[in-house]
């Protein structure tokens, strides 16, 4: 019998179910061991397990003795990110470029810098001859992250120097990636739904003079139209998410693979993988999904008490997808603010005016205020909980007219510019390869040849 590629036959599931306990590890073994679960200790600070110039992350003491309790504070290179963006916003300028700029060279650019690093940008903006084709238009996938780890990946076979991992090389792969994402991602979407649905077929090249912001919605759109506020929000979101620490699951995974000393292309195609959960980049989704079911369930999205009636049936499994978990509300690090969410938020309300959906961004104004009041209700927590920068994320994404496929990828198309340097970093800096400890509990015992038996 000749097993289908996808198939999980009887005895596959079999095997598993067999199998299972032997992979169980007692939970208070953990505490036993003291074993720092997720590296983080019970108060879920993260473990140090590196050091790093490229951001820092802070809770701002409140003064009441509590543990990471406080306002949140975000630094690229030294510099607050809320001053960074009152700067791009007070000069109507897009930023996203700029802070790449900030993240790789540890400064912010000149004029003179900034043209000639956007030159090089657009330089790089062109995919390989017959990429398209080859590798994007064959056996298109649903699933926009795997299409780039996917592309990431087949980029290696066109680059003749893709194992050298001398930092000038890095740097070029670097920044023909971070270019060459906002393009891998809107293709693969394109032929993606062309291979679903059929219809019309559109490839826009992007066009050298725009900001990447821009050019992510001039490629997406049929018409390639948008307007002003939809390209300025849109580059405050790549700005807020391009880098957060080296702690972070798919920054750690650069930090790990790249101690390896294995090349570019591997290293970012393992990053991909790792922001692709939904516990990490995928929980913008999880956020509009929820956000979904919520206005489909709730009759009056201005009664609090019937918000909180949902909110309690999320927590008590008994709403949504019955997780548990209140998509977009709490953070490892953050506690009382984050400070993304935060600046991000009176963009989205300016974007909700010009878009006519007022009413949902009160509804999710409400969520944000009233879920930290249920969760401590409803919970034992050793910290105060807030909206991070997922919470509102989808809901610009939709507003925007961006497909939900393609809601994770550009957060990948963002956060790029962190793993980039992050991975010259670890490539400057490390001498060893990253190797944790892990602690083995099964029990000795004798071998026993079954099959003798």
């Amino acid at each position: 019998m000749k097993y289908k590629f996808s198939e999980i036959t009887p005895e596959i599931k079999k095997l598993a179910e067999s199998s299972i306990d032997g992979y169980r590890i007692e939970p208070s073994l953990y505490t036993q061991y003291d074993v720092k679960r997720g590296l983080r200790d019970v108060n879920g600070s993260g473990v140090v397990a590196g050091l790093t110039n490229i951001s820092t992350i802070k809770v701002l003491e409140t003064g009441e003795g509590m543990l990471n309790h406080g306002e949140g504070k975000l630094y690229y290179r030294g510099i607050d990110v809320e001053d960074i963006v009152e700067g791009f916003v007070r000069e109507k300028r897009f930023g996203f470029e700029e802070t790449v700029f900030l993240l790789l060279f540890g400064n912010m650019p000149s004029a003179d810098e900034l043209n000639g690093f956007r030159k090089i940008l657009a330089d790089f903006r062109s995919l390989p001859a017959s990429f398209t084709r080859d590798v994007i238009m064959k056996a298109p996938s649903d699933n926009m992250m795997n299409t780039l780890a996917k592309s990431v990946l087949a980029l290696y076979s066109y680059d003749d120097k893709a194992n050298d991992i001398s930092i000038p090389n890095v740097l070029r792969q670097c920044i023909e990636l971070i270019t060459l994402f906002p393009v891998l991602a809107v293709y693969g979407y394109q032929a993606y739904k062309y291979a679903s649905e059929g219809g019309s077929f559109f490839i826009h090249d992007p066009d050298p003079e725009l900001s990447i912001a821009e050019n992510i919605l001039y490629m997406l759109r049929p018409h390639k139209n948008y307007t002003e506020l939809e390209a300025r929000i849109l580059d405050l979101a790549l700005v807020l998410h391009a880098e957060h620490g080296g702690g972070n699951n798919s920054t750690f995974t650069v930090h790990v693979v790249s101690s390896s000393g294995t090349d570019t292309y591997a290293s970012i195609a393992a990053a991909l993988g790792s922001l692709k959960g939904p516990k990490h980049g995928g929980a913008n989704i999880k956020v509009a999904a929820m956000f979904d079911d919520m206005k489909a369930n709730v009759g009056d999205w201005t009664d609090e008490n019937e918000v909180k009636s949902y909110l309690r049936k999320l927590l008590n499994k008994e709403a949504f997808d019955r997780s548990g978990l209140i998509y977009g509300m709490g953070h490892a690090v953050y506690s009382e603010s984050d400070p993304r969410a935060k600046v991000f938020k009176g963009f989205v309300e300016k974007l909700s005016c010009e878009k006519g959906r007022e009413e949902e961004f009160q509804l999710y104004s409400l969520v944000e205020r009233l879920a930290p009041e249920v969760i401590a209700e409803e919970r034992r927590i050793y910290k105060g909980v807030c909206a991070n920068v997922d919470f509102y994320s989808g809901f610009v994404y939709r507003m925007l007219g961006i497909p939900d496929e393609l809601f994770t990828p550009l957060f990948a198309v963002s956060r790029i510019a962190g793993w980039s340097a992050h991975r010259i970093e670890e490539l400057i800096n490390s001498n060893k390869i990253i190797r944790p400890a892990y602690k083995a509990i099964s029990p000795m015992r004798e071998y026993l040849d079954m099959t003798e038996r």
